[in-house]
């Protein structure tokens, strides 16, 4: 077990715009769409930014299930450390920084993929490149914040959460609230071994701020008690979103196709269960 890097800053100012993305899930290509659609242009060191200086936020699942884990990495490790971009902590991201961590912990529900990824570049580039980007991989991951408090003219105007969070949470760190974040708010395990979660949003009493969140997947971006979904499970062949603020406007691309090799997918038991 090495060093636990410092958690990076849980504010970021909005006053030029922010785009949420949700869960990726290794979808690159559906990810770059995204950004164009989002208008951000490619700068001749690599890193996109958007001509208005906009911040993009990701909701966190970033790897795992889908066919590249790897290229999300690299991207958010690069544009983190450029200030272009931040993401918040997940539950396959927290998986993810512990495995590379050296940590015991079982690889299931699409996160042996980013071992298999890491096992082909290492064929492709060495141990020794392949070291380094999974150093830098278990830093991005394990230093990223609970949740984002998004502010605009020094108001807190959103916040940016994976699973979802509790109004008394909001600002706070605790193993309760990181729990909270990365899975929502789940009470125990069903028969078939799925988690059951509670409807947090629906008991949510106030409407302000906005809280924007993931890991659920939806058919459609969903709005609630001051609270919305975007995740609408690309990589189970649904749709990746993107939220833009202040504009409150919602982008999506459809994915190519279903890459999570399920045909029972969140996405075809919403609504029957």
């Amino acid at each position: 077990m090495r060093h636990k890097p410092q958690t990076r800053s849980k504010i970021l100012n909005a006053d030029h715009g922010v785009d949420f993305v949700g869960d990726v899930h290794g979808c690159f290509d559906e990810f770059m769409e995204l950004l164009r659609l989002l208008g951000y242009e490619r700068g001749s060191d690599g890193t996109y930014r958007h001509p208005q200086g906009r911040k993009l936020l990701s909701l966190g699942d970033i790897t795992s299930r889908g066919p590249a884990s790897i290229k999300m990495l690299q991207f958010f490790i690069r544009h983190i450390a450029s200030g272009a971009a931040e993401m918040v902590d997940s539950n396959h991201g927290w998986k993810i920084a512990r495995w590379l961590d050296g940590r015991p912990v079982t690889l299931a529900h699409g996160d042996e993929k980013v071992d298999e990824e890491f096992r082909r570049f290492q064929q492709e580039f060495g141990p020794k490149k392949t070291s380094l980007l999974k150093e830098q991989s278990r830093r991005l991951l394990f230093s990223s914040p609970s949740h984002m408090m998004v502010r605009q003219n020094d108001k807190l105007v959103a916040v940016a959460v994976h699973a979802g969070i509790r109004d008394d949470y909001i600002g706070m760190e605790s193993p309760a609230v990181h729990t909270f974040c990365r899975y929502g708010d789940v009470a125990g395990t069903g028969p078939d071994g799925r988690p059951i979660r509670k409807d947090w949003a629906k008991e949510r009493k106030l409407k302000e701020p906005l809280i924007v969140w993931g890991h659920d997947p939806r058919p459609q971006p969903e709005r609630l008690n001051g609270t919305l979904n975007i995740d609408q499970g690309c990589v189970f062949g649904g749709m990746l979103t993107a939220y833009r603020f202040p504009e409150d406007e919602l982008v999506s691309v459809p994915a190519r196709k279903n890459y999570s090799g399920l045909q029972d997918t969140p996405l075809t038991r919403y609504g029957t269960e």
